[in-house]
């Protein structure tokens, strides 16, 4: 039975009654000695609240997709199938970026429908295997409405990741942001551009740890997952441009630290990076990999990334965020900017929540229509 969806959901609803319903029936009949008594009805109460938390745990979660699998939640999936050494691989000839490898053959994918109650019907799934990274994982997509109407058949569209929070699911910026529910009515009347949407596994390690979007030796290649399989998917099936003036890269909370890092590490592959309530700082987050080595964590900093770059990088961000929640990481941000690097800062109030970044989504994509082209031949 899936964590997320109706049907666990339901059980957990059913179970709370019928704990009470138990410990009422059988609080009066427990024999035995006293000591033997008590440690029964205690066991009964815990039973009771044990199953009030659980469906509240599972509403939560239903609402939020903070975790997408059972393993997600235990902690014993691991996505990680090896972990070589990229920068070797590149200094021995290998292509660096999505598109350049001529010799490579195209890798076409089955996708699949999401199958989550949550999650629109017109989201489709697949199951990748990093060729670069390692890295396995699926892979969610969701196609403009333009992307099928034969007007647009010899268009190629531009397209933009998105990364949820840290622990997140590849769902949640369909089944909690809404984001193509959103979108496609404003992609329908020319609002917004017709953005390819794709939102890959960022949780890939089975320790319940934060890979910060970076690549780690003998860890994971969570960068080169994001960067290069990834990219390299969606131009194998899909049409898109591989030029970095048609990509962006967006995020909330610790998916935002790694939008404004992958956008600004990678300025021959992203043109625009969204950061909505994130972070310069790996060391925000506890949990994180590159918080815990030293050096991970200075070249994994954006801002540190922007100060040290030897030519400002044409990268375009928009960061949100409340004070003490992101805001002053855009500030930092803005003021080390030089041209051609923008950044706009967009000061926000309420929680570190879905609630807050939601209603942004319109006008976060209506930004990168001003600054990613429309769909080209």
């Amino acid at each position: 039975m899936q964590l997320t969806g109706t049907p666990f959901l339901l059980l957990t609803i059913v179970l709370v009654p019928i704990s009470i319903t138990v410990a009422l029936l059988l609080w009066g009949r427990v024999r035995g000695p006293r000591p033997v008594q008590a440690l029964s009805r205690i066991v009964m109460l815990l039973f009771c609240q044990l199953t009030a938390v659980m469906m509240v745990f599972v509403m939560v979660n239903n609402a939020n997709l903070i975790y997408g699998s059972w393993d997600d939640l235990l902690g014993t999936g691991n996505h990680v199938r090896a972990v070589p050494n990229v920068q070797a691989q590149a200094d021995g000839g290998a292509a660096g970026t999505p598109g350049n490898d001529a010799q490579r053959p195209k890798v076409i994918q089955q996708f699949k429908p999401v199958g989550d109650p949550k999650v629109p019907n017109d989201v489709q799934t697949t199951d990748l295997k990093g060729q670069v990274s390692g890295v396995d994982g699926e892979v969610l997509v969701w196609l403009p409405p333009q992307y099928n109407d034969p007007a647009y058949k010899d268009k190629t569209f531009p397209v933009v990741e998105l990364l949820p929070g840290w622990p997140g699911s590849s769902k949640t910026w369909f089944g909690t942001l809404k984001v193509s529910e959103q979108l496609k009515p404003m992609m329908q009347s020319g609002q917004v551009s017709p953005f390819i949407l794709v939102s890959p596994r960022t949780n890939l390690l089975g320790d319940n740890t934060d890979t910060g979007c970076a690549d780690v030796p003998g860890k994971v290649n969570a960068d080169t997952w994001l960067s290069r399989d990834v990219p390299q998917m969606v131009l194998d099936n899909f049409r898109v441009d591989p030029a970095a003036g048609r990509w962006a890269v967006a995020g909330y909370s610790a998916g935002a630290h790694c939008a404004a890092k992958l956008a600004l590490e990678h300025p021959d592959r992203y043109r625009a990076g969204v950061s909505l309530s994130g972070y310069n700082d790996p060391g925000i987050e506890d949990k994180s990999l590159t918080a815990k080595d030293p050096h991970l964590r200075e070249v994994s900093n954006p801002l540190n990334i922007l100060k040290s770059a030897k030519t400002p990088p044409k990268t375009a961000l928009y960061v949100s965020g409340n004070k003490g929640d992101g805001l002053e990481a855009g500030e930092a941000l803005k003021a080390a900017a030089k041209a051609p690097t923008t950044v706009t800062v967009q000061e926000t109030a309420g929680a570190h929540s879905s609630d807050v970044w939601k209603p942004m989504v319109p006008g976060v994509f209506t930004w990168l229509t001003s600054v990613i082209p429309a769909a080209g031949h």
